[in-house]
Order: structure tokens, then C-alpha cells, then sequence
């Protein structure tokens, strides 16, 4: 659902632009900088020193005199760098939200002594400063690298830390040649590379995505720098923990930040490759949550389902088209007058909801609900009673601060108060007494408000009137400037023109528990909400929570999922969707997608083919449309029905592949979609790519991203890559190569790269009736190679049990091997607590081995030690030849084959191995 404020504007963007980049003060002028006065190490092992300002300016108030500096090397590759008032304690993002090691607490500063220490080594980062002014350097031990530099110079002139009430500034500089990404959440309109002189507030707002580069609904202040450093990629990352609104400008050879509160709290992990920087980073923050089997099926939404016999027929329409669909969805149509935690009786009525739930349940689909934070304001409605009488909202001068949203006045729920917490898992235990539903998606929750300032009812007029679109603003409402924290001095680029920041949310002088002010808390809300209802789900349901957030924060993904919002029905959509799936598995929310075929306007049936068949491998895949957009379900188009079923079709045949994904997620923080430079760092060509994206290290998806092409040209890094639904096609390059592949209408480039082993099973139309089906393995080596080794790996698990993991006794993981050489194929298994996937029967039914070289086929076959005779076991061999769209440059033989072996019946749950000898003869 949306409440989209006005789409900015080309003149309005420009004027923030100019804003924005052309500051009218110089760093110079707002802060001298600081002086290091003394450093010691502190008992915890880590470092102490304190700073005193140099000169005070007046500039965005006045400079807090003396900073306390705490370093510490908190693991062997993460470094923590936190600067605070020596003297009080500021704010911070709360402890309990994002647990982590707490620095000293700010008190009496210890007096002057002598500077010894000039560095600070740890296993691989290096904190190096200067006395006076104070600056300090991050390196990296092994290579001598500088990745993080406060010190000005003539090729990266800025100005001195800056440390006041209401305005923090830093910077770094930076080499040129780094490739940086992150600081979301945004709509990058030229990829996911940060490009130098654009926009990158951070701030949490309800504005539409369609809007590009301005901050929107999350707040991730991390970035990834990659740097190809004499032919070697390293990685390292920065996150400046920091819950308040900042801009960071990135110039190219530097990078600044401008806060508008808080303190300095930087984290630098030192990688060096991007899986490790993500490894490391999740480690921090919070490993992603685990996910059930049947959210990576298919999602069907709509915002306009009226009635409950609608959503009856959209169910049954999929399956007569044979479209796979796992979970249907309501937006708000289910509520009583969009008030949270009711039904509406006479468009769902209960007893019917409840047959229809159980006839979904037993095919083994889901049903998922909104929710949004406003509890409208009605003596007569139970949860806003319950609410008051636990006293669980927001205050404005001691008064719950009255907003606007969907259902009218609203308050909204304190999420940083206990008290909060536990009403709202009451209030969701109530309702799932009532529905049962499987799941929650937590919208607006940024938080959203139809209006801005200090608001009343009106007297003598219903608000809303019940007519046009609902987001119109009708409460009596002035403007509050009256405080600073509502009129701050330094105005961040908040939706791209500068707003205020209490513009169409909370007033950020209202108050949450313990006195926080919503100046500082704004952004975590979303993130607080997610925390308290993943709580409330998994204490009545006892089940592995699904959530979907709209709005994040850093640590998030270890609770939710995210889609990108409210997407617009444009090829331009359709490639940004890219770009921001891709940032969120950096910023450690691997379970991303966008709405398919756009939230609105409708989108073109071309466009909405294309876009299945990127949506169709997202990690979080769902249909989802606006209330005012015509109806856009993947099978109201016989040619967009057709490509679903081919994308949806490969989908749930990869199912054990994307589970495990979720599963290696789960346990490292990888991403489930990837950038191709994940895989193949040392390839600087992949660093700004933003088209095509990795599903895990080895399946790369290269989509239609424009009108009317029939062809895509694709950039293949080195090596062989197989067609996933044309085995026997390859692209086989030395050095790396763009191609221009096929693209007909229905049809997607998804290549699976080599040396791997990838699990497949059947497919289907649920992911329950899928996951019955038998395993097949397709197993990679470069084509026409005398020499390989692939591996693979396979999770199974019950997976709506509330962890995710080995050791329970419902689960199994499988490592599988595979060898050529003197002329015989080996592959074998190594399981590891077999006893779940024995007791679902699961079997290994076909094997298919990739670039072998020669043109022969399999005999000699031995499973286990025992030969195999075909005709008793109904084992059946075949081999085809490869064809290359592009072949093995400057070879003279590059003749390969595809050797399959179906009839096996090898236990998943149990370790095989398996053998044969090519043949000579040609393919049969």
C-alpha cells in the first residue's frame, strides 16, 4: 500500500542538487578541529584518549570542548573507532536493539599524559593518528593499504572533524580508482556503483521509489570499497552506526559525513574479499533471519482485493493456468475501516476466511496480512483501548502525538517501550486467534503520516470523508518550529528538496520512553517495530516468523524480509530493481524483491513478460499492484502466463539450491543474489555491472532490461558457463567476453558457471508438492577439460521450526565432489546427519556431467564400489555434444560432451559415491 508524497520534480531536484553541493559554510569555517591531549589502554583491552576542541566556532551551535576517543580491535578483522562527549552520554543506537560491546561509559576525564602509543596493530587493521591537528588513518597490515584517512590533503581537500550538539562531520579520503557501494536505501538510477557528486541522505522516509536518489524507506550507513590492487581485489567495509539523519557526500577522492546528531561510531571490517566483508560484517550486526521453505516460492499481492471470493478465484486462477503460487496476500481490504488487527465481516466474513485457510493450508500454501503502526483513534475499538490502557504511544507534550493513516487519526505505538512490546504480541496472539495467519507485513513504517506538525480532530467534519484516495491530510494541523529539534541548524537533503525533517512523519520533538527524543529514534522505528513483532509471531506460533518490512536499519535482516516499495510500471523500474536487491545483501538482508511488473500505473504486457522473468529470481518473488492499477496477476496475459510458467518453472526447480542459499545466509551473511564481482573480484570489467545479477557463487541471471529486445548482450567473466534450460549450450571464454545472447519473449539467459554441483529437484506448482519430488545434480567442469573438480552443497531441513540448523535431528547437510581425470568421472557425497533426508525418502534420481571433453559417452558405471548393469537396474546413459555461442578461443579441439545417468536411486541422506569410464564411441 502507498501513501507516495509528490514525485520530485526535474527542477525541484536540480534546486536540491545545487543545495546540497554548494554548502554555505566551508568545513574550515564550521569546526578548528581537535587535539589529542592523552591515550592509555583501557583494562577491556582496548584504548582511551581524549581530545580537546582547538577553537570554538558558533556554526551549527557550538563545539563540545572535550571528546572521549575509544578504539579497540573487538575481533581479528574488525576494527571499532567510537568518539562521545567525554563528559555526558549522548545518544546511541539502544543496545538492546542491536546488541553489541559497550564502550566505557563517558564520565570524568582523566587529566593530561603523555602520548606514547602512535599506532594501534591488530591482526590485520592498523589505527594510526596525528596529535594535533587529531586525525587518524585505518590500514591494512598485509598490503600497507590505507582504507580509511581523516587527514586533508591536495588531492582530497575537506575540512576538520567537526563534534556539536546538532552537527557531526568527518572525513576520509579516498583513491581513485575504488569501486564503493551501499548507503541505502535508494533508488540508483545508474547502477549499484556510487557514482561521485550524487545525493546519498540517509533518513527514513515514505517516499516512492520511483524517486531516484533520495533517501527512502531504510537507513544503512555502510558502504563496501573494492580496490584491484596490483591485480589482487580486496575488499573492506565502513559502517558508521548512527541512527540520525546525515548526508554523505562522495566526491570521488573523498567521502564526508554531515549528522545531525549522535556520535562517531565506526566499525571497519577488513574483508578482504566481499563475501568476507559481508561474513564479517553480519557478525556484527546480526546473521539474516532464517526463512521457511515455502517463502521462496511464489507471492501473490494486491491492494484492491475486495472481497474474499476475489482472492478465492485469483488462487484457483493460478493453478488452471499452472502458474506455481505459494502464499496469497491481503493488503488493508481484509480490516474493518483499515483499523490494524480486525476483519471485516462483511467482505471476509470469518467462518468463510477460515474454510477458505484451511483448504490453502492443506494444498500447503500461506496467507500473509498488512499491517501498518497507526491504531486509529476509537473509543469503541479494542486494540486503541488496550493500547491507552497500557499507555504504549508516542508522546507530544504529554499527549499521544496525533498523525493521520489509512484508518484516520491515529497514535502510534511506542516500539521502544517494553510495555509496547509485549501489547503488541498480545495484540497479534489476539488476532491470530482470529485468522491464522502465516505471516505479517509491516508497511508505513517509517513512519508514514498523512500529515505534519501538531494536529486535532476537526469538529463538524468526518475525517477522512471517506472520498478520493485517501492520503489527503484532514486533520487541523500547524507547523512546529518552535524547538530545535524540530527546526535543526544544519537541514539535511531530506526527500531530495531539503524538507523539514518532521515533514509527513513524527514531530521529531515528540517523545518516546525514557525521554528519547524522535530527532534521534526516527529512523530506528521500523526496525523496532520488526524486532517486537517477530517477538510476538514466534512466541504464539512456535513456527520459524516470516516478516516483510518496508522499512530497515542496520541489523534488520535479522529478523525480516524487505521489498523495494512502491516501484512504478517502467523499464527504468525494472533495472533500479537490481541495484537495490543487490545493496541489500551487502547491508545483510538477503530476503529482498520488488514488486513485479510494478506497483503502478499498470505496466505494458512486454514489460510485465520481462519482468517475471527477473522477478521469477529474486529472493523474495511476488506479484504485487495498486488499488487504482488494472488487475496484473501473471495470467490476465496468455504471453505473460507463458513466461511465468518457464522463469516460475526453473524457479522451483532450483528450490533446494535457493534454501540452501538461505541457509548459507543464515549461518554467514551471504547474499542469496549477488554481484558478479562476489564470484570474480580479480575481474574489474563486473565492478560497476547492475544488469545482470549471481544467484549464489555460480548461477548468473542476464534479463531483458529495455523494450523491444530480443537479444541481451551479457558479459560473461572467464571460464564455461551452461545454459540452464539448454544444457547443451555454452559459453566458454579465456579472458572474459561480452555476448550477445537470444532473448525471445518468453525466454531468460540463466547460465550456471563450473566447477559446481547444483541440486534440482522436479518442480511444481507448491513448493510443498515440489519438495516431494526426486533430486537430480547437473555437474559443471570447463568445457573440454582433461582435468576438474566441482563441489556443491544441499541443506534440508522441517523448515518452519524456529531455528535453522544442524543438530536437532530435523536436518541435513550434504557436501557433494566431483572429479575428472584419466578418463573417469567420479562423484561422491560426504552427508552429514543423514537421519531427516532418509526419512523423507528423498533419492537422487539423474545425474548430468558438463564439459566433458571428447564426444563419448559413460560405462564401466560403479555406485558405490558395485558395477552397475543397465538393464537390471533401468539406469539410462546418454551424452549429447555441446554447441558454443562462444567457443574456446584460439583452440583448434573443443569438442565437449553432456553425459546424463538417470534411473539411479541414491539416498540423499546417505554418503554414495559413483564412478564411470568415458567411452569413445559417439554420442548417442
Amino acid at each position: 500500500m502507498a501513501s507516495p508524497k509528490t514525485a520530485v520534480s526535474s527542477l525541484s531536484l536540480l534546486v536540491a542538487l545545487i543545495i546540497c553541493f554548494s554548502p554555505v559554510h566551508s568545513s574550515n569555517t564550521i569546526g578548528k578541529g581537535y587535539r589529542l591531549i592523552s591515550v592509555e589502554e583501557s583494562p577491556d583491552g582496548g584504548f582511551i584518549g581524549y581530545l580537546q576542541v582547538k577553537q570554538k566556532t558558533n556554526i551549527y551551535g557550538s563545539d563540545i570542548t572535550t571528546l572521549r576517543l575509544f578504539v579497540k580491535h573487538e575481533t581479528d578483522n574488525r576494527l571499532r573507532v567510537h568518539i562521545t562527549d567525554a563528559r555526558k552520554q549522548r545518544w546511541e543506537v539502544p543496545y538492546n536493539l542491536l546488541p553489541r560491546e559497550q564502550p566505557p561509559p563517558a564520565g570524568k576525564v582523566i587529566g593530561k599524559s603523555p602520548t606514547t602509543v602512535h599506532e594501534i596493530s591488530g591482526s590485520e587493521l592498523i589505527f594510526s593518528f596525528t596529535k594535533d591537528p587529531f586525525t587518524f588513518a585505518v590500514k591494512r597490515k598485509s598490503n600497507g593499504q590505507t582504507l580509511f584517512n581523516t587527514s586533508s590533503d591536495s588531492a582530497s581537500p575537506f575540512g576538520q572533524m567537526v563534534f556539536k550538539d546538532q552537527y557531526l562531520e568527518i572525513s576520509t579520503s579516498l583513491p581513485k580508482d575504488a569501486s564503493l557501494y551501499g548507503l541505502g536505501e535508494n533508488s540508483q538510477a545508474k547502477g549499484i556503483k556510487l557514482v561521485p557528486n550524487e545525493p546519498y541522505t540517509l533518513y527514513t522516509e515514505d517516499v516512492s521509489a520511483i524517486n531516484l536518489n533520495t533517501d527512502l524507506y531504510g537507513s544503512h550507513p555502510v558502504y563496501m570499497d573494492l580496490r584491484n590492487v596490483g591485480g589482487k581485489p580486496y575488499a573492506h567495509a565502513v559502517l558508521l552506526l548512527n541512527s540520525n539523519g546525515m548526508d554523505v557526500f562522495y566526491r570521488g577522492t573523498s567521502l564526508t559525513y554531515k549528522v545531525t546528531g549522535g556520535v562517531f561510531d565506526f566499525y571497519f571490517v577488513a574483508g578482504p574479499s566481499p563475501l568476507d566483508v559481508v561474513d564479517q560484517y553480519t557478525s556484527l550486526i546480526g546473521r539474516p533471519a532464517p526463512m521457511p521453505y515455502w517463502s521462496l516460492g511464489f507471492h501473490q499481492c494486491r491492494w484492491g482485493y475486495h472481497n474474499l471470493s476475489v482472492v478465492e478465484d485469483v488462487v484457483d486462477s493460478y493453478k488452471k493456468a499452472k502458474i506455481p503460487l505459494d502464499v496469497i496476500w491481503n493488503d488493508d481490504d481484509h480490516m474493518d475501516a483499515h483499523k490494524d488487527f480486525t476483519l471485516n465481516n462483511i467482505s471476509y466474513p470469518r467462518a468463510k476466511l477460515l474454510k477458505f485457510l484451511d483448504r490453502i493450508h492443506k494444498m500447503g500454501m500461506k496467507y500473509i496480512v498488512i499491517n501498518d503502526p497507526g491504531i486509529g483513534v476509537n473509543a469503541s475499538y479494542g486494540v486503541y483501548q488496550r493500547a491507552m490502557a497500557n499507555d504504549v504511544f508516542i508522546k507530544y507534550e504529554g499527549k499521544p502525538f496525533l498523525a493521520q493513516v489509512w484508518p484516520g487519526p491515529v497514535y502510534f505505538p511506542d516500539f521502544l517501550n517494553p510495555k509496547t512490546v509485549a501489547w503488541w504480541g498480545d495484540e497479534i496472539r489476539r488476532f491470530h486467534e482470529l485468522v491464522p495467519i502465516d505471516g505479517l507485513w509491516i508497511d508505513m513504517n517509517e513512519v508514514s503520516n498523512f500529515c505534519s506538525g501538531l494536529c486535532t480532530i476537526p469538529k463538524g467534519k468526518q475525517c477522512p470523508s471517506g472520498e478520493g484516495p485517501g492520503w489527503i491530510c484532514c486533520l487541523d494541523c500547524k507547523n512546529i518550529t518552535k524547538t530545535r529539534w524540530d527546526d535543526p541548524p544544519y537541514k539535511i537533503n531530506a526527500t531530495g528538496v531539503t524538507a523539514p525533517v518532521g515533514f509527513k512523519t513524527i514531530a521529531t520533538s515528540a517523545l518516546h520512553y525514557n525521554g528519547v527524543r524522535e530527532y534521534d529514534a526516527h529512523s530506528l522505528y521500523g526496525f523496532s517495530e520488526t524486532i517486537a513483532t517477530h517477538k510476538g509471531l514466534q512466541s504464539i506460533q512456535g513456527k520459524r516468523p516470516f516478516i516483510l518490512s518496508r522499512s530497515t536499519f542496520v541489523g534488520s535482516g535479522r529478523y525480516a524480509a524487505h521489498w523495494t516499495g512502491d516501484n512504478k510500471g517502467t523499464w527504468q523500474s525494472l533495472r533500479v530493481s537490481i541495484s537495490t536487491m543487490l545493496n541489500f545483501g551487502i547491508f545483510g538482508v538477503p530476503m529482498v524483491g520488488s514488486d513485479i511488473c510494478g506497483f503502478y500505473p499498470q505496466p505494458t504486457e512486454e514489460l510485465c513478460n520481462r519482468w517475471i522473468e527477473v522477478g521469477a529470481f529474486y529472493p523474495f518473488s511476488r506479484d504485487h499492484a495498486n488499488y487504482y492499477s488494472p488487475r496484473q496477476e501473471l495470467y490476465q496475459w496468455d504471453t505473460v502466463a507463458k513466461s511465468a510458467r518457464n522463469a516460475l518453472g526453473m524457479r522451483y526447480k532450483l528450490l533446494p539450491y535457493l534454501y540452501t542459499l538461505s541457509y548459507e545466509a543464515h549461518m554467514t551473511g551471504a547474499p542469496m543474489a549477488r554481484p558478479l564481482f562476489f564470484s570474480f573480484p580479480e575481474y574489474t570489467k563486473c565492478y560497476g555491472l547492475s544488469t545482470q545479477f549471481l544467484l549464489g557463487t555460480s548461477l548468473m541471471i542476464s534479463p531483458v532490461l529495455k523494450k523491444g529486445r530480443t537479444q541481451v548482450k551479457a558479459l560473461f567473466p572467464p571460464g564455461s558457463w551452461y545454459h540452464m534450460f539448454d544444457m547443451t549450450q555454452a559459453v566458454v571464454t579465456k579472458t572474459g567476453k561480452r555476448v550477445a545472447l537470444p532473448a525471445p519473449l518468453h525466454f531468460v539467459n540463466v547460465h550456471l558457471y563450473q566447477n559446481t554441483i547444483l541440486p534440482m529437484q522436479q518442480g511444481g506448482l507448491i513448493s510443498k508438492e515440489a519438495r516431494t519430488t526426486p533430486f537430480s545434480l547437473v555437474i559443471t567442469f570447463p568445457a573440454g577439460a582433461t582435468e576438474g573438480y566441482a563441489t556443491g552443497k544441499l541443506y534440508l531441513d522441517e523448515d518452519e521450526l524456529p531455528e535453522m540448523k544442524l543438530g536437532n535431528g530435523q536436518s541435513t547437510y550434504v557436501d557433494f565432489y566431483a572429479s575428472v581425470g584419466n578418463g573417469t568421472v567420479k562423484m561422491w557425497s560426504q552427508v552429514k546427519e543423514g537421519k531427516f533426508a532418509l526419512s523423507k525418502g528423498w533419492v537422487i534420481e539423474k545425474v548430468s556431467v558438463l564439459g566433458l571433453k571428447g564426444a563419448g559417452s559413460a560405462s564401466e558405471i560403479e555406485i558405490n564400489g558395485s558395477p552397475i548393469s543397465n538393464e537390471a537396474k533401468k539406469i539410462e546413459v546418454s551424452s549429447k555434444e555441446h554447441t558454443y555461442v562462444v567457443g574456446l578461443e584460439e583452440e583448434g579441439e573443443n569438442k565437449s560432451v553432456m553425459v546424463e545417468v538417470k534411473g539411479l536411486e541414491m539416498m540423499v541422506g546417505k554418503d554414495f559415491n559413483m564412478s564411470w569410464k568415458m567411452g569413445i564411441n559417439g554420442a548417442n
